[in-house]
């Protein structure tokens, strides 16, 4: 992973130059495969939407070369858009309690959960909501990419928009709450209690006996009862899957959930489901 950010300052966004056109684009990156949309703003339409997946795991250096290739071959990218949203898909995140906070001390709140490099560069945003703040590392070889060819985009961590979200659904929320969002071969897990956020983490996992076996143990740890608890799986995953499968056979209620937007979509740009693709198109 590059060292630096070599276009701003230590903030998450940059003043966007003077755009006619009102056209978003959002590009989720992991290291495992991107995906990315395009939103009319002006008549709240999903135009494009579209999926690339790695036959395996790369390093960032590798998968900047997917992109760019994405962007030389894509022609629906190669216009100008009002905003681009970068939205950085990995582990290396951990939640600080806002009180707590001290700018000064990145590594330290990353370098017991997390494997980094000295030289990587740390990025933090608030999560209003819970009164916390995301420490993570960005791919920044990715944002310089990025900079160099729009000269102005936002970026956040995932788990900042898998949290803020949930919290907002939940947050009139009675009961237990366990979400869980399904990637390719990652997944994370926000448990919320009574609209307050309880828990976050992610895991990697290869086998449905890893992922049954990370819940369960999350589960257990909180001292949840899986009689009484609603899952609620997003993301990549329907009924037939084998996770969604296994998890019934463990846990009583379980469920699909929702994005709850309120976009159009274009008929080639329909999402697989209503619980599908949450953390890109909820980053609009």
């Amino acid at each position: 992973m590059e060292i630096g950010l070599n276009y701003m300052t230590l903030q998450n966004r940059i003043n966007i130059s003077d755009i006619t056109n009102n056209i978003e684009l959002s590009i989720q990156i992991s290291l495992s495969g991107f995906s990315f949309c395009i939103l009319q703003r002006d008549t709240n339409t999903i135009e494009t939407l579209k999926y690339y997946n790695f036959d395996k795991v790369l390093n960032p250096f590798e998968v900047l070369n997917r992109l760019k290739h994405l962007f030389n071959s894509e022609g629906c990218l190669q216009q100008n858009f009002s905003k681009v949203h970068i939205i950085h898909d990995n582990d290396l995140s951990t939640l600080v309690p806002k009180p707590i906070f001290k700018e000064d001390s990145l590594a330290d709140y990353l370098k017991f959960n997390s494997k980094i490099l000295r030289s990587d560069f740390i990025a933090h945003e608030t999560i209003n909501l819970n009164e916390s703040v995301n420490v993570y590392v960005p791919y920044v070889n990715i944002n310089n990419f990025i900079y160099d060819k729009f000269g102005s985009f936002t970026f956040k961590h995932v788990s900042t928009i898998l949290i803020e979200h949930t919290l907002l659904i939940e947050r009139h929320s009675k009961t237990e709450k366990v979400y869980v969002n399904i990637s390719k071969n990652h997944f994370e897990i926000i448990i919320i209690n009574k609209g307050r956020l309880i828990l976050y983490n992610a895991f990697k996992y290869k086998t449905k006996e890893d992922f049954i076996y990370y819940l369960l143990f999350t589960i257990e740890q909180l001292k949840l009862n899986p009689e009484t608890l609603n899952l609620i799986f997003i993301g990549d995953i329907d009924k037939k899957e084998e996770l969604y499968l296994i998890a019934y056979k463990y846990i009583r209620l379980v469920y699909l959930g929702n994005r709850e937007d309120n976009f159009k979509y274009n008929a080639d740009a329909q999402p697989n489901s209503y619980h599908s693709d949450f953390a890109l198109i909820k980053s609009f």
